[in-house]
């Protein structure tokens, strides 16, 4: 970035503003001008944060923007600088301690970022350098290199085709990393290269990167011998697009015109920001009302101490009279010093060891994701992954989960289920009766033999339209024979329908196709009998029952786009027919047929749409030899067309596509991932809005939407698609405001109140809505022609999706997605937002939201690399959210909580006992308690806790679905359990302080009539508090493993002994030994030991009575209540809300896990 700053600075592009000039191969056009070639950017791709120069101060920076660690700074500077009553170390050690193990976690995980990096930028790719072929690694490639690309490699930059290995000059593309679709896409040399590139003189000129991946303009200027230079115009279709994949194509040359961080791929990335969690917003809530508290407390004190000292004699008592220097010291600088030095002496009622156990318990945590084995995959052989463990416990907190559809709802992976000829079903069996076509429902209609003979004409037409009517190409058989089946191609299987083998030719062939699902069809037809076996200059031939190969010419292709929703060839046969085969959705063919024929064909269209296939329709048309020459003079003159072309080729589709018969339909799954309908049901169980947002066409995707059970039966869909938009036949902007009001009556004014959370309405009362819009309006929403209309669209549609139980966006572009996860986002009451994918295609959003999740899916690893977790399957989102999300919200939260109320029992009393000591700053605790007490003596039990806690088990959770929106919305760190929290540390902190002080009101509790002074005071209250928030937490504990009986009964033991070791020996490094023999001494009095016991047992005695008086919950009951709530859709009694907002000792104590 800084680089290509300077550049434009210094005058190194000059033509940067517009456009940009790239010699092909690094060769001037002129022989006599010297060559300076422009510079550019470098290949190189870095998603990483930091580096090793600016890593200690960066993340410094970062680290001390956190309010606590700032905060200690200053009282760590004003102990060195101020005479205080404790030592710099009390604070310097534990922030110390903090910033390391906080930069050495951030190091690690950057580090790994590297690492991701590297394996990009270092992979090895072939330059062609005058006339030699050249292993490079990928970061070397400048714009202007001439790079060699071979089968099944990704390429490493955005390159313009210059020559391919195939004879018709294309090549396949797949760019299913890019925009979510695995179909092979045909890209085209430029025309007229030289076939010798070595001899190549040609100039590039074209447009600065930009991040749309479908556009691209530019030119190429050729010169050849003293010639006028040839002028080539470029597009979208002679770009090869980084991070797509070369397919059935052996190998290809092409220049590079866009590198590194200027490519398509990495324009569509959004800037990697610092994600912090909503439990973080929380803690420096709670840290600015402690502060508060801090603050008055100092001042309350100081402004007590000169008013005490205000009386006669108070001030300079005869033994302990000022020096002339305290004399002379100015008042209102005594009163700050003074302020400040209970500043320091109350400062650890602010925790700044809570971010290293909250940085720690994140870190540890995000192993049991990578460990858990209902995580590993066996297919790809891997687990989970966590990127980023700073955002464990928003996995139980969110609201919205956006999707990508192709290869993480689905598996991209098209079947062939049935057909419909002429109004008979047709089910493929594999025990197949022969060629003839089996499985006529009976249900369907008779079949008598006047209809038998007519049928198998209609069979056979319906079948060569199949045959015919798509793009599909037949991928060639390699010289190794290896296996193609990876997926994107589809292997035939090499059994004809009767399970004979056919010939070996077809027997190595695979299908390629522009979609999924044109292979199904062409496989569809193979069962019965109709092998496709592929087009030689503009030649189809296919392999009919009989064995006998038929050929037909293929004279146009009338391709497919979404406003006409169907595809159309026109062929001509042997005997000189000409035939128009259509297919298309049947709203699209229906008008378009004899009315006479759709009625057969109609019920069963709906029937396979309900049940959630894809259907087609087939018609023909036979064309008269006038029709044909009108339609092919037409074509050709509207392809030629530079202007309006697309609308004039429309108008002559239309116009040939008329006064078809209908022949039947067919029914396709596009099979789920495994378990994709449960996960999609138990997320909206748990009150989470589920959106689809994908680059893919609307038809896909709204069966998927339906096969997912996202839309049911009885969902009405509004939709808000180009194609609503132009039925009014108004202006488009008009037609939109319109449909948005209509849609915001129907679903927001007009639907019943619905309470907070629930999602589906599971009543037949209530209407369920489902939302589609597509890229194109939803540009319209966003960047309406006036800013009033925009924002009141976003608003009308933001509000109009909250209604509805799911939102499908189709036709997005990759920085669309990310703006829809913006806008929700960025709407009332900031939900936390989630996006999963797994291609480059949405990297974009899995950065944008709060928290990104990666599928480690066949496209590629951007979506891994960038986001936040990746799991190998999309099932696996349900225990990561459910069961994960919720333990890690749940385990944070209570550690949070418990921090502040730690520290104020800490602290309270030594507030209190300012009150007794003359405001004379006089600390209650040793140096060495002050140090170790968050350090040592209380961070390892909730260090457990908060790893290992499980108040409910996993299997419950996952049953229950409900049970997460229990903790929706921040509920455990909300103002009412703070408060909660809060007024336990104060009960506490009084009882400690003044029940010790009860005890010292006869203070000889020696039996040789010693009096206790007021170290021995002070350490009374610190063993009482010591044991009471250790044994505090022990109650709280739900699942006990050795690991939690170590740390809690081990650091009781701990503080005994070190309490002993302490005070046991003269340390030569201490100016004066405040403990010596205090902590034995203290032990030895009965008065002590008893005062001590029943302090703690009256703290606990709250919690002690919940377990006794609350009617017991046997395991029985325990075991019914998941049936309960699973079967009746209710919430189950056992977990009712106060026990998890209070954490207190609650029914879930019965629960061994």
């Amino acid at each position: 970035m800084l680089r290509r700053r300077l550049n434009r600075l210094l005058g190194g592009d000059e033509r940067r503003v517009d456009s940009r000039t790239i010699y092909v191969g690094h060769r001037s056009s002129s022989t006599t001008e010297a060559f300076i070639p422009p510079k550019f950017c470098d290949n190189r791709i870095v998603s990483s944060k930091y580096t090793v120069w600016n890593f200690l101060p960066k993340n410094l920076f970062e680290q001390f923007r956190r309010i606590a660690n700032f905060y200690f700074l200053i009282i760590f500077l004003v102990q060195v600088i101020v005479d205080t009553p404790t030592s710099p170390v009390t604070s310097g050690l534990p922030l110390f301690f903090v910033i390391t193990v906080t930069a050495i976690k951030q190091g690690y995980e950057d580090w790994l970022r590297h690492k991701a990096d590297n394996e990009v930028n270092k992979y090895p790719v072939t330059v062609l350098e005058q006339g030699l072929r050249i292993r490079k690694e990928s970061e070397k490639i400048k714009v202007g290199d001439v790079v060699e690309v071979e089968e099944d490699e990704t390429f490493p930059c955005d390159l313009i085709l210059l020559q391919s290995s195939r004879d018709d000059d294309t090549c396949f593309v797949t760019t299913a990393s890019l925009d979510g679709e695995s179909n092979h896409k045909t890209h085209y040399t430029v025309p007229d290269t030289e076939k010798d590139l070595e001899s190549l003189n040609a100039t590039i000129e074209c447009e600065q990167p930009q991040p749309d991946l479908y556009k691209f303009v530019g030119r190429m200027h050729i010169y050849k011998n003293d010639q006028e230079p040839a002028v080539r115009s470029l597009g979208p279709e002679n770009l090869l697009l980084k991070g797509a994949t070369l397919k059935n194509t052996q190998r290809i040359c092409g220049v590079a015109v866009y590198t590194g961080m200027e490519t398509k791929m990495a324009l569509n990335y959004q800037g990697k920001s610092q994600k912090r969690s909503a439990v973080e917003k929380s803690i420096n809530a709670f840290l600015l009302v402690y502060l508060c508290i801090l603050v008055s407390k100092a001042l309350v004190c100081t402004t007590l101490k000169y008013v005490w000292q205000s009386k006669p004699g108070q001030d300079e008592p005869w033994y302990n009279e000022k020096t002339q220097r305290e004399k002379d010291t100015n008042l209102y600088l005594k009163m700050f010093t003074d302020f400040l030095s209970f500043m320091v002496l109350f400062n650890f009622i602010i925790p700044v060891s809570m971010y290293v156990t909250v940085e720690m318990q994140k870190f540890l945590g995000s192993f049991f994701i990578t460990w858990d084995k209902d995580f590993f995959d066996p297919e790809i052989k891997e687990g989970a992954l966590v990127n980023t463990s700073d955002l464990n416990e928003e996995l139980g907190q969110v609201e919205y989960v956006f999707t990508d559809k192709t290869g993480t709802l689905t598996q991209n992976n098209m079947e062939f289920i049935e057909c419909c000829i002429d109004g008979f079903q047709y089910k493929y069996r594999d025990a197949g009766s022969g060629s003839e076509l089996d499985g006529f429902c009976v249900t369907d209609g008779p079949v008598n033999k006047v209809q038998e003979k007519a049928g198998r004409e209609k069979e056979e037409l319906f079948l060569r339209a199949l045959c015919l009517c798509h793009t599909v190409q037949v991928k060639e058989s390699t010289e190794q024979g290896q296996n193609l089946g990876d997926g994107l191609i589809d292997q035939v299987d090499g059994l004809g329908v009767d399970g004979e083998v056919l010939h070996p030719p077809q027997e190595q062939r695979g299908f390629i196709a522009s979609s999924p699902d044109e292979v199904a069809l062409v496989k569809g037809a193979m069962r019965y009998g109709f092998t496709f076996l592929g087009l030689e200059s503009k030649t189809m031939k296919i392999l009919n029952r009989n064995n006998a190969i038929e050929m037909y010419e293929l004279l146009h292709v009338l391709n497919f786009d979404p406003v006409r929703r169907r595809m159309s060839v026109i062929v001509r046969s042997k005997s000189g027919d000409t035939l128009l085969f259509c297919k298309g959705a049947d709203s699209s063919i229906f008008p378009r047929v004899r009315q006479e024929e759709v009625e057969r064909i109609r019920m069963h269209v709906e029937r396979n749409a309900t049940e959630g296939y894809r259907t087609l329709c087939v018609a023909y048309k036979c064309l008269s030899a006038e029709e044909y020459a009108q339609a092919d003079a037409g074509l050709r003159e509207a392809r030629l067309a530079l202007q309006d072309r697309e609308e004039k080729l429309m108008a002559v589709y239309n116009q040939v596509e008329t006064g078809m018969s209908l022949i039947g339909a067919t029914a396709v799954e596009d099979r789920l991932q495994e378990e994709a309908a449960e996960t999609m049901e138990a997320l909206q169980g748990a009150g989470i809005s589920v959106w689809v947002l994908t680059g893919d066409k609307m038809e896909t995707a709204k069966s998927t939407c339906y096969a997912c059970r996202l839309f049911q039966r009885n969902t009405e869909l509004l939709e808000l698609t180009v194609r609503t938009l132009e039925d009014g036949g108004r202006r488009r902007e008009e037609r939109l405001h319109e449909l948005l009001l209509e849609y915001h009556k129907k679903a927001v004014q007009d639907a019943p109140p619905v309470k907070a959370g629930v999602t589906r309405s599971w009543s037949s009362a209530n209407q369920d809505y489902g939302f589609i819009i597509d890229g194109a309006t939803l540009s319209m929403v966003l960047n309406s022609s006036s800013e009033s209309n925009s924002s009141r669209y976003k608003n009308l549609f933001l509000q109009i999706c909250q209604n509805c139980t799911a939102v499908l966006c189709c036709r997005m572009a990759p920085l669309q997605k990310a703006q829809i996860v913006k806008m929700v986002k960025n709407s009332k009451g900031s939900p936390i937002t989630l996006s999963i994918g797994d291609g480059a295609n949405d990297v974009s959003m899995i950065l944008e939201a709060h928290v990104g999740i990666g599928i480690k899916g066949k496209e590629g690893r951007q979506a891994v690399r960038n986001s936040d977790y990746a799991i190998p399957k999309l099932k696996h989102l349900k225990k990561l959210l459910l069961a994960h999300g919720h333990l890690y919200y749940v385990r944070i939260a209570h550690l949070v909580q418990y921090f502040f109320y730690k520290n104020l029992c800490f602290i309270l009393p030594q507030f209190l006992y300012q009150f007794f000591c003359g405001y004379s700053q006089q600390p209650l605790y040793d140096a060495a308690y002050l140090t170790m007490y968050n350090i040592c003596f209380t961070s390892m039990p909730i260090l457990a806790y908060s790893l290992l806690e499980q108040h409910l088990c996993i299997e419950v959770l996952l049953d229950n679905a409900t049970l997460y929106r229990e903790i929706a919305k921040n509920a455990m760190l909300r103002w009412g359990p703070f408060l909660y929290w809060t007024l336990l540390g104060v009960f506490h902190g009084l009882l400690f302080f003044f029940g010790v002080r009860y005890l010292f009101s006869n203070p000889a509790l020696q039996d040789n009539g010693q009096v206790f002074g007021n170290w021995s005071y002070g350490t009374i209250v610190f063993t009482v508090l010591v044991f009471t928030v250790t044994l505090k937490l022990a109650l709280d504990t739900r699942h006990w493993t050795w690991i939690n009986h170590f740390v809690i009964w081990g650091s009781l033991a701990f503080y005994v002994f070190f309490s002993f070791f302490w005070g046991g020996i003269i340390w030569p490094f201490l100016k004066q030994q405040r403990l010596y023999f205090v902590f034995a001494n203290m032990l030895s009095s009965v008065s002590a030991w008893l005062v001590i016991i029943l302090l703690i047992l009256l703290s606990l005695l709250p919690e002690i009575l919940l377990v006794v008086f609350r009617k017991p919950r046997g395991p029985h009951a325990r075991q019914k209540n998941p049936v309960q709530s699973s079967a009746g859709g209710q919430q189950s009694p056992r977990s009712s809300a106060r026990p998890l907002l209070m954490r207190t000792f609650s029914d879930e104590s019965n629960t061994v896990i």
